[in-house]
């Protein structure tokens, strides 16, 4: 109709929003700071004008080194209203890595924190660019001083597919790759997880999640939206999880599955949470066990699936309403599935080498493709690679195995690169690790292929126990062998603490080189 008019989405407007209707609701908390959603939204607009006045332009790249503290979840608001790109640099990544990032996407601006100074300085000898730098956090805090003197400024949108963060995959393997995120998906799949995660004022949110991490799976939007309150946390230590959970009243946070066992393993765990409390859980699949472990600890997980290329969670694993009355042994496997579509995105597939869809069988692998809005514009400056990542229908090829099952719901069985082929037969790394941690010993668990002369491959597991808890090698295998089939079971079991990447997921690919040089010549098994 004529007359009317419509507004670009972007996830900025659910801070506007907030600073009307919860103006004096509290928005922030991290460590002795507090400030409402008014005030998150004047200091939104400073740091923008801030920007502006070191010369920032619409389309530049402002990068931010900082924990999970206010300062970068208020980037996640003032860099896109100078109109420019949030680069939310990994704080766990080596000055060499850093030193690559920000030659590639050549950010105007670097903001850090003062307990990341020592590695940006670092990083900067190496690095091709000379970016300002300003300085936030004791004793330096040139930012607040900054944001007091600054003239808030606020550049609309004008294109809601226009480039709004670059996030930087932790693969672990080869360079990393900047994916592209815009406006429009960000802001609905900020809605889908307010949404999913049943988020409303009275919630508090505890950032165990990193925010550079994919954006934070677009939480430091999603709960703006909802008008809870973002407890910010610059490290995870189990007891300071618990702590917020029975002192500050949180009710919801996410997690990879390795801070899930590290919490349920913890002393503090001896007594259930006082309240209900909400987990999401993504990285890689739950074992059926741990989240037997948490729902009697009174936390009620939520597994999702996704990538750094879907905006985070894509899936999710929406409990059925007759799931809740089946016993939690049987309960349990049901919500370590994938899932489901989240609500703004379109029914995920899995298909075959061809194209087509596997029947949905629960058994018959296939690769996870997805389409949508909540799928990223492509990989900054590498159109070879964005063009590798799509099917010729334009389906996002996540590179992931699993299968459909008959209500619709999938099941992630492992990454392509993972599956072991031992003596022509398949063996999914995750079912062997769900196996493993069944085990009241186990903490952690991960299995990979080793050569063999004769089969090929065979598995072998690389496990960390629990404190104080102990377990022979041949009792794991017989523990293993009585839940799946023989030929599954690993070969050999390391024990030892698992290497990760800087977002907490198992390096395979170094367990993979381990198990190149472990002799596998065991006499075979009958």
């Amino acid at each position: 109709m004529p007359g009317m008019v419509f507004s670009e989405l972007t996830p900025v407007a659910f801070a506007a929003r907030a600073a009307k209707v919860f103006a004096d609701r509290l928005a922030v908390v991290d460590g002795d700071l507090r400030y409402s959603y008014a005030e998150l939204w004047h200091r939104a607009q400073a740091l923008a004008g801030v920007l502006d006045g070191h010369g920032v332009r619409p389309g530049d790249r402002v990068a931010v080194l900082a924990p999970n503290t206010h300062v970068l979840l208020e980037a996640h608001y003032g860099v896109p209203l100078a109109g420019a790109v949030l680069v939310a640099l990994n704080t766990r990544l080596a000055p060499a890595e850093i030193a690559y990032i920000l030659d590639h996407s050549a950010p105007a601006v670097v903001i850090v924190d003062a307990s990341c100074r020592d590695v940006l300085t670092e990083a900067l000898k190496h690095s091709a660019i000379r970016p300002a730098v300003i300085d936030s956090g004791r004793p330096h805090d040139a930012y607040e001083s900054l944001l007091a003197g600054a003239t808030p400024r606020a550049v609309a949108v004008t294109d809601e597919r226009s480039l709004l963060s670059i996030n930087y995959t932790s693969g672990t393997t080869g360079r990393p790759k900047g994916v592209m995120y815009h406006h429009r998906g960000a802001y609905l799949q900020a809605l889908a997880m307010a949404y999913h995660a049943q988020l409303d004022t009275s919630a508090r949110f505890l950032w165990t999640l990193p925010m550079f991490h994919t954006n934070g799976w677009c939480f430091p939007w999603a709960v703006t939206a909802a008008g809870a309150v973002h407890h910010c946390l610059r490290k995870v230590h189990p007891p300071d999880v618990w702590r917020a959970i029975r002192e500050s009243g949180v009710t919801h946070f996410c997690a990879a599955p390795t801070v899930l066992a590290m919490l349920a393993d913890d002393p503090a765990a001896a007594a259930p949470a006082p309240h209900p409390v909400r987990a999401f859980v993504g990285g890689a699949p739950p074992w059926p066990a741990l989240l037997a472990r948490m729902s009697t600890l009174g936390i009620e997980i939520r597994h999702l699936y996704g990538l750094t290329e879907t905006f985070g969670p894509a899936v999710v694993c929406d409990e059925q309403p007759e799931w809740r009355d089946l016993p939690l042994a049987r309960r349990a496997p049901l919500m370590a599935r994938q899932g489901i579509a989240n609500v703004i995105a379109e029914p995920l597939r899995v298909v075959d080498p061809h194209g087509a869809d596997v029947p949905a069988d629960g058994s018959t692998l296939g690769e996870i493709v997805l389409r949508g809005n909540d799928v990223m514009l492509g990989y900054y400056r590498d159109a070879e690679a964005t063009a590798a990542a799509a099917t010729t229908d334009g389906w996002f090829r996540s590179g992931d195995l699993g299968v459909m099952h008959p209500d619709g719901y999938v099941e992630l069985r492992d990454r392509a690169k993972d599956v072991i082929i031992s003596g022509g037969e398949n063996i999914t790394c995750v079912e062997v690790e769900s196996a493993l941690a069944e085990h009241p010993a186990v903490l952690e668990a991960a299995v990979v292929g080793a050569p063999h002369p004769k089969w090929g491959e065979v598995p072998v597991a690389y496990v960390m126990l629990r404190a104080d808890a102990s377990v022979t090698e041949a009792e794991l295998v017989t523990f293993v062998r009585a839940r799946i089939a023989g030929f599954k079971a690993p070969r050999r079991v390391v024990f030892g603490e698992l290497p990760k990447t800087s977002t907490g997921k198992v390096q395979k690919n170094l367990l993979r080189e381990r198990s190149a040089r472990v002799a596998t010549d065991r006499p075979d098994e009958p």
